[in-house]
């Protein structure tokens, strides 16, 4: 426990962790105050990040950075899934759809580009595995294609049913989930060493002990699930005070509120030269996103749900979601970064902020 204490100590950002208990007793006791509630998540939710990026850190130091970044991307996620589940059983579908493609766009846009431009500031060039990369990639978009179908059908003139939309919206699902089973297996198990990350120098930062490192990751991460119910339920309502359009609430504020402590962890190893941890993160979430959770949310809605979800999204989540794998494809394709492809990067992800905030897209 000493290293954890001693961290909190020496790091002012984690004295902001007594905003965690703040926020939880405030929702008990002020639950209207929806734009307090708003501001006081999304503060209580930035040293949760700071600290779960600790924790991650100190086991990719242990495990390597592809399973690294695999665990991080996944603990990331499981707090979204966690809001998407309430979101579902609420029957809240298209807040559902929106957090799925905002997580797939932020991820593999602003993530993956602030993590090129913050370690491009501080290293000349970086290099990673671009096998990894290509492979996360392709792997999103599959899964962009797979939720392309369902909405081409749907704005035909001869339109299916929704039966039919159901129906190959569940099938669709399986072959993802199945996908992402057999991209784990093929890059952890059978052809590892392709994967390997580059070779960086050592740190001289004091390591944690693996337990307290677990630990830490898994209590962070129930408060983290916490702190997002209490900025979920309050964020709608703070939108509509502060002005802002639902889409931009869906697809940008909930995806980038979601992805703090990933985002943490993936900016923090991009300044310490360890790329791979850092793509590794950025796709690998997007990845998690598009062919595991956005899957099982589909399914479990036959279970939790009011009615079945489907993977029809409108058109316009579509296009970012498509252009979003195809952009993290191009600029991965050489293994090697430098600031201004990070530029580059977030420039098309500023687009859709902007453009979302403007125009939200119809539903």
């Amino acid at each position: 426990m000493t290293p954890l204490l001693e961290e909190i100590r020496h790091t002012p950002l984690l004295w902001l962790l007594v905003l965690v208990p703040v926020v939880l007793l405030a929702q008990l006791l002020q639950p209207e105050a929806h734009t307090l509630l708003f501001l006081l998540s999304v503060a209580a939710i930035i040293p949760l990040a700071a600290l779960l990026s600790l924790a991650t850190e100190s086991v990719a130091d242990k495990t390597g950075d592809l399973i690294g970044g695999l665990l991080n991307a996944t603990l990331g996620n499981l707090t979204e899934l966690l809001i998407a589940l309430a979101a579902l059983r609420a029957g809240q579908y298209v807040l559902v759809k929106a957090s799925i493609a905002g997580a797939i766009v932020t991820n593999s846009l602003f993530m993956l580009g602030a993590s090129f431009l913050l370690g491009g500031l501080k290293h000349h060039v970086q290099e990673y595995n671009r096998d990894s990369a290509r492979l996360q990639a392709g792997m999103l978009f599959l899964a962009t294609i797979a939720m392309l179908i369902p909405s081409l059908l749907a704005a035909a003139d001869n339109a299916p049913s929704a039966a039919f939309t159901h129906s190959l919206s569940v099938g669709l699902s399986v072959l993802l989930i199945i996908t992402y089973g057999l991209g784990l297996l093929f890059s952890l198990k059978t052809h590892r060493e392709l994967f390997a990350g580059k070779d960086h120098h050592a740190s001289d930062e004091k390591e944690w002990p693996l337990s307290l490192a677990l630990g830490t990751l898994a209590a962070v991460t129930v408060l983290v699930a916490l702190v997002s119910e209490v900025f979920v339920e309050s964020v709608q309502q703070a939108a509509v005070a502060l002005g802002i359009t639902p889409a931009f609430v869906g697809i940008i504020i909930v995806a980038l509120v979601g992805g703090a402590a990933e985002m943490v962890s993936a900016f923090s190893a991009a300044r310490k030269n360890k790329l791979d941890l850092s793509v590794g993160i950025a796709l690998g979430s997007a990845v998690q996103i598009a062919l595991f959770v956005a899957p099982v949310l589909v399914l479990t809605s036959y279970l939790i749900g009011p009615a079945p979800m489907d993977l029809q999204f409108w058109r316009g989540a579509v296009a970012m979601m498509l252009i979003a794998s195809v952009t993290a494809s191009f600029v991965t394709s050489t293994g090697r970064s430098a600031w201004f492809i990070g530029v580059l990067t977030m420039t098309v992800y500023v687009i859709f902020a902007i453009t979302l905030y403007l125009l939200p897209p119809q539903t």
